[in-house]
């Protein structure tokens, strides 16, 4: 459940329990087997709630006799573990975020496979596209998240280790490699003591065989400016950021306590597009917070339309037990009010939308293939990750996922484009 680094580890338990001798299938439509391990998502209440119903729906197969025995793990059940194990009893086995090696440790080896290392995993992604977690945990504690309640503190991998996945994940058939963080910009001040995120992906563009990074979850306060002069270099660092800003008025993101100003937000935004031209950001924003009055939304919704994001999604603010915001104000904004806010800024962003895609039209891209349906292929552009941003629906090509085709865009359907393979 969640998001792409909890993936990871599920990815990373699936390998282990293969290599002990057990089968191990990722199906989350249709639950079975001696044991079904639900790794939990504790992020914001729509997937919290997910994933409890995803525990119950278990409950019921369990007594029905359809599957053996779960196993809860991941974020939700790190923060509310005896909550959880008093609502839902027939839970076996309850595990938090960071301990899921003592279910692992408690099964029968059934082969005498090498144990395989921290890092290796079970890709359940297309064979061509992997995430790469670069980091764990955070130490920003904006006043609205949760997370660093439930990764703790933020603790870095090494370089070498990195560079040793990578190739691993290279000589099996990646290609695209989607690095994430909890926060991107902090990676390597614990370990090395300075930011030593542009050195590490200065690096993995070197390696034979790497075609795509691109960079998830940079925050924006102390943010290494280097990784914009590596990514204009490398031809094979996409131009595109994901960096979640959350607001401009500087009222809100004080109470959001995000150690960064509308000024210094703004100055970052033009340094991104003067470093590296054609860079196409993607960023969150959230309405709502304690301290946005409609002074503050309509800071907020000009900036949206002036700033012309390339890629954008946002939320309506909802109180996290136990983080800042929670115990010191007043979430005093009506849910229909945050609701008509995330209305208006989503419409304006469609407005940016059209006017952008209308620009495309015409135009030729490098795409990769993920996926064939009939007589098209699924694609996406450098500037597009998986799942969350644009596709390409591609005629007159005979390429296989994983393959890289020049396409021209025909048409764009606002958040997807049709498009005429160039190359068959």
């Amino acid at each position: 459940m969640g998001c792409s680094k909890n993936l990871i580890d599920s990815e990373r338990i699936m390998r282990r329990l293969d290599a002990k001798g057990y089968q191990v299938s990722h199906d989350p439509e249709s639950a079975e087997g001696e044991y079904v391990v639900v790794n939990t998502c504790g992020f914001i209440a729509d997937a919290k709630e997910e994933s409890i119903e995803m525990l119950l729906d278990l409950a019921r197969l369990k007594e029905d006799g359809t599957i053996g025995k779960i196993v809860a793990m991941g974020c939700l059940t790190q923060r509310y573990r005896d909550d959880i194990a008093n609502e839902l009893p027939e839970i076996d086995i309850m595990l938090g975020k960071f301990d899921w090696n003592v279910f692992i440790d408690s099964l029968p080896d059934l082969t005498k496979t090498e144990k395989p290392k921290s890092w290796e995993r079970e890709l359940t992604t297309p064979p061509h596209s992997a995430y790469l977690k670069i980091s764990e945990g955070c130490n920003r504690f904006c006043a609205f998240c949760a997370i660093p309640l439930i990764t703790g503190r933020h603790t870095s991998r090494s370089i070498e280790e990195i560079l040793e996945e990578t190739q691993h994940l290279v000589k099996n058939g990646v290609k695209e490699f989607n690095i994430i963080a909890q926060d991107l910009s902090s990676y390597g001040t614990d370990i090395y003591g300075e930011h030593k995120l542009a050195e590490l992906i200065d690096k993995m563009a070197e390696i034979p065989g790497v075609e795509w990074i691109r960079l998830h979850y940079a925050y924006p306060s102390d943010f290494p400016y280097e990784i914009l002069d590596v990514m204009a270099r490398h031809d094979n660092v996409c131009k595109y950021i994901d960096i979640a800003l959350q607001h401009i008025s500087d009222k809100v993101l004080s109470n959001m306590r995000r150690h960064i100003s509308k000024k210094e937000t703004l100055e970052l935004i033009d340094e991104m597009r003067r470093r590296v031209p054609g860079i196409k950001i993607r960023t969150t924003l959230m309405v709502g917070f304690p301290g946005e009055g409609e002074e503050e939304f309509q800071e907020l919704l000009d900036f949206v339309k002036t700033q012309k994001f390339d890629r954008m999604g946002a939320f309506a603010y909802s109180e996290e037990d136990d983080t800042w915001a929670a115990k010191n104000l007043d979430d005093s904004i009506p849910q229909e009010e945050k609701q008509r806010r995330l209305d208006l800024l989503m419409e304006a962003q469609e407005a940016v939308y059209e006017e952008q895609n209308s620009g495309m039209i015409g135009s030729t891209v490098r795409l990769i293939v993920d996926e064939i349906e009939g007589d098209t292929r699924v694609c996406r552009s450098q500037w597009d990750s998986p799942e969350v941003d644009m596709n390409y629906y591609v005629k007159g090509s005979n390429a296989d996922p994983g393959d890289f085709i020049t396409a021209r865009i025909t048409s764009d359907q606002l958040f997807d484009f049709e498009a005429e393979a160039l190359d068959k």
